[in-house]
């Protein structure tokens, strides 16, 4: 299912081209494996998230039955962060120093990912496919070997921004973002898409942190200030709180946003209550896996059969798990493109030169990298959940 084009075709054509690596060209590289790591949150408050890792890893293993790639198999070393940056930093240093392992893989959050940044860099190696969508982590300037994979938060914030301008001109907004990099790259790219409106619409704008216990207060805050439009970033269990609040308190705005990053039904819209996500609206480029219009969708039915035989118990109705299988795919594209020529050169020439449509991907929208183009992708379409699944509508959206 997975499409490539001429281009990519040439780019693996030519570092074959290039003769047989030396099964040392790059730590973690045998001759029958590709040894790899990365950091995920599988315990503290983001830990909804691990099972991307999980489902990431059981496509490895689909690869590997496969017979792997270019005669290797694939290893990822996947270590539990509990999303602190601190800890994500002694990890870091584990799986390059101790562990060897040829480059870094779709390593999880702003801030965590943030403080390896730099240290990762020094060492050269490719940091490849970060989850997250802040725009920092596209700056090949500074940090060349590290490159992101969704859109970026800043794109997807100025989506909301033109679509509150042209269906709500006069709204009164308030804004809740997350208190690190990514809420403040999302409320960025909201006030900046709404120009020199902004001061005037924006009535409010309140942050939490992710130990904060609830945003009780904020929402309350926020409802005072007399907005109309409400716009919410972060992780799945604070929007899930936002949403629960917003309704308990019968606060009606006539738009409420959030943001993609915890937009999941399975671990954000449930747990919220259904029936109070009603009407919520967020943008998305992964086919959602409650969405019954992708029901005989060929790209839908392969993810659907490969989860349940690779990652038996998964939810399947958990976004996330489109998430990690499409970046796995990222990946093995990547790998499949460097032929015998594994060093981490290679790796992130690779990586900086793919054109892909991926199954799980909606429709129009395309993995994309040059080597001045750090970010895979950017567009993305709207969506509203009827009480059941997030519903598209409009076109895609490029940023």
């Amino acid at each position: 299912m997975i499409k490539t084009t001429r281009r990519g075709l040439l780019a693996g054509a030519a570092a074959l081209a290039a003769g047989p690596a030396r099964a040392d060209n790059a730590p973690g590289i045998t001759k029958t494996e590709i040894l790899f790591g990365q950091t995920m949150p599988y315990s503290g408050p983001a830990s909804s998230y691990g099972t991307i890792g999980k489902s990431a890893d059981a496509y490895f293993r689909l690869i590997n039955d496969q017979g792997g790639i270019n005669g290797r198999k694939l290893r990822m070393v996947s270590l539990d962060d509990a999303y602190v940056p601190p800890k994500t930093v002694e990890l870091t240093r584990r799986l390059l120093e101790d562990d060897q392992v040829a480059f870094l893989f779709n390593t999880l959050g702003t801030p965590t990912t943030n403080a390896t940044r730099k240290y990762v860099n020094s060492k050269k190696t490719p940091q490849l496919f970060i989850a997250s969508g802040a725009t920092q982590f596209g700056d090949r300037e500074h940090f060349p070997w590290s490159m992101g994979w969704q859109p970026t938060y800043q794109i997807e914030g100025a989506i909301y921004a033109k679509y509150t301008l042209k269906n709500a001109p006069d709204a009164k907004i308030a804004v809740l973002y997350q208190g690190d990099d990514s809420g403040r790259d999302y409320f960025k790219g909201f006030k900046d898409a709404l120009g020199a409106a902004a001061d005037k619409m924006i009535v409010a704008s309140l942050s939490y942190e992710v130990t904060d216990p609830t945003v009780d207060q904020q929402i309350l805050s926020l409802k005072d200030s007399g907005a109309d439009v409400l716009f919410m970033t972060g992780i799945p269990k604070f929007n899930a709180m936002g949403i629960r609040k917003v309704f308990d308190i019968g606060w009606k705005p006539r738009m409420f946003f959030i943001s993609s990053t915890g937009s999941s039904v399975a671990t954000a819209i449930i747990p919220a209550g259904v029936e109070k996500a009603t009407g919520v609206m967020t943008a998305s480029y992964l086919k959602d896996p409650t969405d019954k219009q992708w029901a005989n969708d060929p790209g839908f039915l392969e993810w659907k059969a490969f989860l349940v035989k690779y990652y038996p118990g998964a939810d399947l109705t958990d976004v996330n798990n489109v998430y990690g299988y499409t970046t796995a795919q990222t990946l093995v594209q990547t790998l499949k493109q460097c032929g015998d020529d594994l060093s981490r050169e290679n790796i992130l020439r690779q990586a900086t030169s793919l054109d892909i449509a991926l199954p799980m991907l909606q429709p129009g929208i395309r993995v994309k990298t040059g080597p001045t183009d750090y970010y895979p992708l950017k567009q993305m379409r709207m969506v509203r959940f009827d009480g059941v699944t997030w519903v598209p509508f409009g076109e895609v959206i490029s940023g």
